[in-house]
């Protein structure tokens, strides 16, 4: 059965880091790829970063507003994707959601069909 979990998130002090993983199970990573996204209160679900596997390795993207900030990576033996955040803000609080999608689409919710349940990040003094 396929299924993404994800794990990590919490209350954090602006400028400091949490680590989110997402676990897959039921399939493999390749040729696939796994995008995080997030969503505030009131807003809509929004794209953060993307990973795609293709049989030429890895390739990743972010939004404009995390980039030098957020790294995202892969653990093939644990068959999970991590998305580091680093230098968090306020901003940046939301529910965040890894999903499944086909190699190489853009990164934009529509484009994943199976997501995990989410889990929370707090950016707060």
């Amino acid at each position: 059965q396929l299924q993404l979990v994800e794990s990590g998130g919490g209350l954090v002090q602006p400028g400091g880091s949490l680590r989110l993983s997402c676990a897959a199970s039921g399939f493999t990573l390749d040729y696939t790829s796994i995008g995080w996204f997030r969503q505030a209160p009131g807003k809509e679900r929004e794209g953060v970063s993307c990973i795609s596997f293709s049989w030429s390795g890895g390739r990743t993207n972010y939004a404009d507003s995390v980039k030098g900030r957020f790294t995202v990576s892969r653990d093939n033996a644990k068959n999970t994707v991590y998305l580091q955040m680093n230098s968090l803000k306020p901003e940046d609080t939301a529910v965040y959601y890894c999903a499944l999608g086909p190699s190489g689409t853009a990164c934009i919710p529509s484009n994943f069909g199976s997501w995990g349940q989410g889990t929370q990040v707090t950016v707060s003094s």
